[in-house]
């Protein structure tokens, strides 16, 4: 690494470090002045592969230097068009993980004394095949359920899914994306008739006015916030948070509404816009139903109750209202901050009736847009056969199920014809003994999971979980009967979809070790050791499966049938779908960027958006005299990532991130509780306690805190409580009470 690499590593380290600093300031706002991100001027080896990144949603393209065959290098891709030459610290340490001393290398089963040991693969499918067996032979085929996850490869995610429920006869499957998308999915359901994210990168450029709600955008996705810093337009950016985040730190305007009150300040807002004439009445006549009643039920929103209930000021809420009313491409960007809500659903919804009742959607520079999570939660969303039917579809339809029986050929009554259950209630099932056994693949439930004490007494529940894992050293492994070694990002083929829809390829460029496998090809085990071979005959390679996927989708509105093969896809720098067969016809390729919605049309029968809305709900868990402070939790650096069980793998990443856990808690708050700065301190909430450090700081506002998710024992305090639409779990908002304790204590 070069001197001015060196320096470039040294700045970043403080950006994570120093949250309130002028360096911060600068970083985050004019990245390029730093170098930060940019294409080291040397590159590596001989050759080279092109594949898009492995953690979260952006899907920066990356090019993979090849030694020998196999990748001892990787540098962004300055032609593809996500990140245009950029990666954020993950993105550059992508290959660290592969090289971990903690990956599962063989079968493993638990045996008569309680210890996970050595197995061979043929033992470990008789085990798998005769464990899921005896539960469903005893309880019925749906009291074997699995989880999967937004991390694996689409075609895998099909295979699972198929597997699982049109083979084995499980009723009822879910993924990690509930923790992170349901919401969005369920919103764009209801609004649009679809899930369907309308935006394409590039409206981060075209805006001038962005409205970012819940998103610490620079640091939770750091070349989303590169695409906002290229905007040539001087644009105003709206950071609507009760943290005054990095990205706050950078906003021209900071709404620092009070927790969970953000339902109460869009509908006053649109009551607002509406007062003020603001309007677009020939858009909202030709392509929206129910405006006059959602303009009737904001009218209660006055300005008096929004500062009331939001605890913002009177000149803070009108400048706000004037800077949207002023824009001509507004958009606005929503991330877990909305999405993990008990009534998140309908503050979606809020964001999206805005956008609607202005006619800031289907523009260039407008939108309403929910960023996605993980790399493949879009891929999970609409593919993973979990409580979507294969593209999409509803398994209580007849023609769907028949549809899907046809494209697959196979029997109609293998596709079960009621919805999957949703996580929440999959565990809930396993409390209630209708549940006996898990398949969980690719996800660390026993960190990640609200309310984490819960989830692990649930253990004892089971008569048989099955974990297929990267590592067996992660919470939920070690709490296995049989864990199962599986290939991980750069082990494998097949391809994800990222936030704006855009489906980018995946590359085998290491071997796994040992004799683990990519999940791929798990699931052709154990179709083969369950009989189900003939009903997969089909799906032997990724590539098969793909081809499949683009069958599934053809003329829906996720339609990839237009995308040949793996080979159009990479030349084209991936593809946003839909990509119909009309499009690519005849050497015809759309346009690199795309948004949807240009011509008014919606997904519902009618072509019309609908205006959803509902009155605000009480938090599940309030504050009070014994518990008075509101916990906050999220992303506590870029160089993080969720349950860390890639990213703490990697020495530069550990360093990058703070050393410890940290409570953010506000200096007036420190003071009367006798709080110390990097004193240790006690967070406590009615289902655990734990001791940190104190970090106090004016990034959090008085009355509430803030600790990072990546730390194991962050969901030991969260309160499960859950949005009634969508079923995502509310990690934003927990009741707790704060108390200094000694060193020694």
């Amino acid at each position: 690494m070069t001197s001015r690499w060196r320096k470039n590593a040294d700045a970043l380290a403080r950006l994570v470090r120093n949250h309130e600093g002028p360096l911060t300031r600068e970083l985050v706002r004019k990245p390029g002045r730093f170098g930060l991100g940019q294409v080291p001027s040397r590159l590596a080896p001989d050759a080279v592969a092109h594949a898009v990144c492995g953690y979260c949603s952006t899907g920066c393209g990356l090019k993979l230097h090849l030694r020998d065959g196999e990748a001892c290098n990787v540098t962004p891709d300055p032609d593809y068009p996500v990140n245009r030459g950029m990666a954020c610290p993950k993105g550059w340490e992508v290959l660290s993980p592969l090289d971990a001393d903690d990956r599962a290398t063989h079968p493993m089963v638990r045996d008569a004394d309680g210890h996970l040991v050595r197995t061979s693969w043929p033992e470990a499918m008789r085990r798998f095949v005769d464990g899921v067996r005896s539960v469903q032979q005893a309880h019925g085929d749906a009291a074997f359920a699995f989880l999967g996850t937004g991390q694996m490869p689409t075609e895998e995610l099909a295979f699972f899914g198929a597997l699982s429920k049109f083979g084995l006869g499980m009723v009822h499957g879910d993924g990690n994306t509930r923790q992170c998308m349901a919401t969005a999915v369920q919103a764009y359901k209801e609004s649009f008739g679809f899930d369907a994210p309308p935006y394409s990168y590039q409206d981060f450029e075209e805006s001038d006015v962005l409205v970012l709600v819940g998103s610490n955008l620079c640091i939770a996705h750091p070349i989303l916030w590169e695409r906002v810093c290229r905007n040539p337009h001087d644009p105003d950016i709206i950071v609507i948070d009760p943290r005054r985040t990095e990205t706050a730190e950078a906003a021209t305007q900071h709404v620092p509404l009070r927790p969970k009150s953000d339902l109460t300040l869009f509908y006053g807002l649109a009551q607002a816009l509406i007062e003020r004439g603001c309007v677009d009445r020939d858009f909202v006549a030709a392509h929206t139903a129910g405006f006059d009643a959602f303009a009737d039920f904001v009218s209660a929103f006055d300005e008096a109750r929004v500062v009331a209930e939001s605890g913002i000021d009177a000149p803070a809420f009108r400048r706000l209202v004037e800077t949207i009313a002023q824009g001509e491409r507004v958009s606005f960007w929503w991330t877990m901050g909305v999405n993990q809500s008990h009534e998140g659903v309908r503050v979606a919804q809020a964001l999206i009736d805005l956008a609607l009742m202005t006619g800031n959607i289907g523009r260039p520079g407008t939108g309403a847009n929910s960023v996605t999570g993980q790399c493949n939660a879009m891929g999970s969303r609409l593919f993973s056969n979990t409580t979507n039917l294969l593209g999409g579809r509803d398994f209580t339809c007849d023609s769907d199920r028949a549809d899907v029986a046809r494209i697959l050929d196979i029997p109609v009554d293998r596709i079960p014809d009621e919805r999957s259950l949703a996580y929440d209630e999959i565990l809930e099932g396993v409390r209630e003994g209708r549940i006996r056994g898990l398949w969980i693949v690719a996800t660390n439930s026993a960190h990640s999971w609200i309310d984490q004490n819960d989830f692990r007494s649930l253990r004892e529940k089971l008569d048989f979980l099955v974990v297929q894992d990267m590592y067996a050293s992660t919470e939920t492994a070690e709490m296995a009967d049989l864990v199962l070694p599986a290939a991980g990002w750069g082990e494998k083929e097949g391809t994800f979809i990222n936030s704006e829809r855009r489906i980018g390829r995946i590359r085998k460029v290491r071997r796994a070790p040992g004799e683990a496998l990519a999940d791929f090809q798990i699931f052709r085990l154990v179709a083969n050791a369950a009989g189900l071979d003939d009903l997969f005959e089909r799906w032997k390679t990724p590539e098969d499966v793909f081809d499949l996927m683009r069958a599934l989708s053809r003329d829906r509105p996720c339609d990839l049938s237009g995308i040949e093969d793996y080979r159009m896809l990479e030349a084209s720098g991936g593809m946003q779908w839909p990509v119909p067969e009309s499009a690519t016809r005849d050497g015809a390729r759309p346009e690199q960027e795309r948004r949807l919605f240009a011509d008014g049309g919606f997904f519902h029968t009618d072509g019309r958006a609908r205006f959803v809305f509902e009155a605000p709900r009480p938090v599940a868990e309030p504050t009070d005299d014994a518990y008075p402070f509101v916990l906050l939790t999220g992303r506590g650096s870029s160089a993080q990532w969720h349950t860390e069980t890639r990213t703490g793998k990697s020495a530069t990443l550990r360093k990058l991130a703070p050393s410890e856990s940290q409570l953010e808690i506000h200096p007036d708050d420190a003071i009367a509780c006798g709080i110390e700065p990097g004193g240790l301190v006690a967070v406590a909430s009615r289902r655990d306690r734990l001791v940190v450090r104190a970090r106090v700081t004016t990034v959090v506002p008085r009355g509430a805190v803030f600790l990072a998710m990546h730390d194991a024992r962050t969901n030991r305090l969260t309160y499960a409580s859950f949005d009634p639409y969508s079923h995502q779990p509310s990690y934003k908002h927990a009741a707790v009470r704060i108390e200094s304790v000694t060193d020694a204590g």
